[in-house]
This record gives structure tokens, C-alpha cells and sequence, in this order.
């Protein structure tokens, strides 16, 4: 199961470049709870943002005043990372085998990346490196499955990648796979972007899942998609709407 995860893991390589120009980065709101929740300023705060990527999280972390490590274990987008935040301290290594110091941080966060890593090994890990008392953040962006035309989007997504396309969406189903040994307060953070369709479908295509598909039946789906967003939104403008599931605990 590890082997898997970390081939699909390691697939957004191929996509770097695309990842940094199209993918969605978070609402302030997200970093208002996670401050809330903690229960201190992130402003000059140390920060670890682990399986940063290209830095979506990373440069909203700078930005409020946090002293941020992005940790990446992909090259390539440790590359886009370091073409968009070339002041911020970078290193190569994973969730499960954290390369920083025990006790060195205030916060961690691992905004969209979680679900990568393996508990048995990312918990203790994440306990090693927070001080005592510090904050272990985690987030999850997802498209909001109550609005229809996602509803319907996701169905054909689902179709073609071979999973359950029934059924009412689960607002709880991202809190599901939290370590239960660790004590956890959630929120659910409702936002939206407008963006031209092109981008929309680009940030479709940076899915694991379509970069594990291969090009042929990614551009096939995409026609498609294309075509029957158009006749939604004429004007060629994609109202993207997000819940953000995030999860905080103290150590």
C-alpha cells in the first residue's frame, strides 16, 4: 500500500510547472482558524510546511510573519518552490522522515499533504520536531460537491477512474482518517475563485489521478469537460467553489 501511495505521490514531478501556475492556494480565513486554533499569532512563529510543493502554503505562511522550512520530497517541485520563494529555507525529505530538528518548531502544517504520508511513521515524527505545546496543522482543499455542477463533475471523474459516483457528498469524510491518538478540533472553511476555463481544466489535469492516466484519455476527458462547461458558463469564467477540512491539535 506505501509503494502505491508513494508512486501517485510522486506523479505530481511530471506536473510541476502546471501544479505552480493553476492549482488553487488557500483563503485567508484558512490561516485565521489555524492561528485561532493553535492558540497564537502566526507572526514570528517558526514553521515547518511539510510537503510544501510548489508553495502555495509556504508563501501564506511567510506573508503573515511566520519563520517558515519548507520540507519538499520531490526535485521538481522543490524547483518551482524555489523559483517562487527563493528566500525561504528549503529541504528534501518526506513526512515520515522528517530532516529537522526535535523540538525545533512551533507549528507544522501539511496543507494538502497529509494523506501522503504514513501515520505509523508521521505522527511520532511530527511530535519529535514540534516543541512542547506547539501546533500540528492540517488541511485539505476540496471542491464543493453540494454546488450541482460539481456534483456532476465529480460523478464523471468518478466514473472514470472507477469509483462510487453515488450517493450525497460527506462533509466529515476528510476528518475520517485523523490519527485518533491524537486529539483533534476541525473546521470546515467554505471560499471561491473565478477563473478562466482554461485554468480550471489545467488544474484538473495536475490530479494525481489524470497524471497516472496518461495524456491521451486526460486531453479525451478534458474535450469533454470543455465542452459541457461551456454551456454552464458562456462567458468562459469557472466559479471554482472550495471547502477547506482543517484539523489542528496541540502536542
Amino acid at each position: 500500500m506505501k509503494i502505491e501511495i508513494t508512486s501517485q505521490a510522486r506523479s505530481f514531478e511530471k506536473a510541476a510547472a502546471d501544479y505552480a501556475e493553476n492549482r488553487p492556494s488557500y483563503p485567508p480565513a484558512v490561516l485565521d482558524a489555524v492561528e485561532e486554533l493553535a492558540g497564537r499569532p502566526l507572526k514570528g512563529a517558526r514553521v515547518a510546511d511539510i510537503g510544501a510543493g510548489t508553495g502555495l502554503a509556504t508563501a501564506l505562511l511567510q506573508a503573515r510573519g511566520a519563520y517558515v522550512v519548507a520540507v519538499e520530497p520531490g526535485p521538481a517541485m522543490a524547483s518551482q518552490l524555489r523559483l517562487r520563494l527563493p528566500a525561504i529555507p528549503l529541504v528534501l525529505g518526506d513526512g515520515d522522515r522528517l530532516p529537522l530538528a526535535s523540538g525545533s518548531f512551533d507549528v507544522l502544517t501539511y496543507a494538502q499533504a497529509w494523506h501522503w504520508t504514513d501515520p505509523r511513521s508521521s505522527v511520532p515524527e511530527a511530535l519529535r520536531v514540534l516543541r512542547h505545546g506547539g501546533a500540528l496543522a492540517l488541511w485539505w482543499n476540496d471542491s464543493d460537491a453540494t454546488v450541482p455542477w460539481i456534483s456532476e463533475q465529480d460523478a464523471r471523474l468518478a466514473r472514470l477512474f472507477g469509483g462510487d459516483d453515488g450517493g450525497a457528498p460527506d462533509p466529515t469524510a476528510r476528518f475520517r482518517g485523523l490519527p485518533p491518538e491524537l486529539d483533534f478540533t476541525t473546521r470546515r472553511i467554505p471560499w471561491t475563485r473565478a477563473v478562466p476555463l482554461t485554468t480550471h481544466l489545467a488544474n484538473l489535469a495536475t490530479y494525481s489521478d489524470f497524471l497516472m492516466l496518461g495524456k491521451h484519455a486526460t486531453d479525451t476527458f478534458l474535450a469533454t469537460e470543455r465542452n459541457l462547461l461551456t454551456q454552464i458558463f458562456p462567458d468562459g469564467t469557472i466559479e471554482e467553489q472550495y471547502v477547506v477540512s482543517l484539523a489542528v491539535t496541540h502536542h
